[in-house]
């Protein structure tokens, strides 16, 4: 999944370890350090989420989430960061309009996987995809759950399936793992990289067999559809 996210945090380090969480989950990212700069970036440049922290000096996040909402449009999804223990916080956050809320301390990867989640639900929904999935001299048949390349049908494993199907629909993208867990497992599974690269060596020794040498990788970021 990708999307630009603007943080909104006056604790620099926080912001710093939220960045590298989500760009490494495939977005891009964008800093406010106070609620008036990011009301102002908001509005200059809408981002397609804002990860905003409740408590701020000056202009906190209660206060920009309300005058967001009252733009029109509504402006972007808004997911809170809160440090608070209070729920009355909580649930006023989602009355004037957030999405979803995530309390300090928080996981890095539980907090990519929960601002993918709100970006699923308040984006428009896409047209339904053809269950003829064809790149790079393959194609897939997401009905039959079938595999071809060329003339020659492929076997695969469930999981292998969804991994080649996630990387077809995207013949451009470069997938990081996380997002390749994401497509194969589901939100809020925890899989490890090492089976992620051996589902992935599978698959590649299976096209191999078949004639077809389709899946490259992208050190230090994840896998693609070789570009060449």
């Amino acid at each position: 999944m990708s999307g630009d996210i603007l943080i909104v945090d006056d604790d620099a380090p926080l912001r710093e370890v939220v960045r590298y969480a989500l760009e490494r989950a495939g977005f891009a990212v964008r800093e406010a350090a106070d609620g008036v700069e990011a009301l102002a970036m908001a509005r200059s440049q809408p981002p397609d989420l804002i990860v905003l922290d409740m408590a701020m000096p000056h202009l906190d996040g209660l206060s920009v989430c309300r005058a967001l909402r009252a733009d029109p449009g509504g402006g972007p999804a808004i997911l809170f960061l809160t440090a608070r223990d209070d729920e009355v916080d909580r649930v006023l956050g989602l009355e004037l309009g957030g999405d979803d809320y995530v309390t300090k301390p928080f996981s890095p990867r539980e907090l990519a996987s929960r601002v993918k989640a709100v970006l699923r639900r308040t984006r428009p929904a896409p047209a339904p995809p053809s269950h003829q999935v064809e790149s790079h001299g393959l194609r897939l048949d997401t009905e039959q759950r079938r595999v071809w390349s060329g003339t020659t049908e492929v076997t695969l494993t469930a999981t292998e399936f969804e991994l080649l199907q996630a990387l077809l629909r995207r013949p451009t993208k470069v997938f990081t793992r996380d997002e390749l867990v994401e497509h194969a497992y589901g939100v809020g599974h925890h899989v490890s990289d090492r089976t992620i690269d051996s589902h992935i060596r599978r698959v590649r020794e299976k096209l191999r067999a078949a004639g077809c040498d389709a899946v490259d990788t992208v050190h230090g970021v994840g896998f693609r559809l070789d570009p060449s």
